[in-house]
């Protein structure tokens, strides 16, 4: 299995004090890309193969380049992810995982006022039959809605 990246110890948020991080604080988590030599298999990652450990805002950037109306599911993120970071796999958990932060971040985002136009649009990168999706803290109509106007589903 893949090294366990260890997390720095979370300081308890000062403006409500309740130790949660926002959405936005999670994306910008000073992170590095890590890339690992798995040791037995993990997912679909065989043993001896490298597996880029990305960060939220590299997840991010790779969804605010999916076109308009286009769709790369996570497989295919971590597909383009590991060639650009010269890596044979990404790790299929964290990806997930970095996928909602984004999701959850843009959509914290837009309820703050911001424009559409101006977020990260994680519906191009998000199913709504994926396990994350069943997690947003928003539901899924508003991500079901942005696929429909781009038409991604019918």
């Amino acid at each position: 299995m893949a090294k366990v990246v260890k997390k720095k110890a979370e300081k308890p948020d000062q403006k409500s004090g309740s130790g949660k991080k926002s959405w936005q604080e999670k994306l910008h988590l000073d992170r590095e890309v890590e890339i690992e030599v798995t040791t037995k298999r993990f997912a679909d990652i065989p043993p001896g193969a490298s597996m880029l450990i990305a960060t939220p805002l590299i997840v991010d950037q790779y969804i605010r380049q999916i076109p308009r109306g286009h769709f790369s599911d996570i497989r295919q993120i971590r597909k383009d992810l590991a060639a650009e970071y010269h890596a044979q796999y990404t790790c299929p958990v964290t990806t997930g995982i970095f996928v909602r932060i984004v999701a959850e971040a843009a959509f914290e985002e837009y309820e703050n006022g911001k424009a559409l136009a101006q977020i990260t649009p994680f519906w191009r990168a998000l199913s709504a039959k994926s396990p994350s999706a069943k997690k947003l803290s928003f539901g899924m109509n508003f991500l079901l809605e942005q696929q429909r106007k781009e038409g991604i589903i019918p």
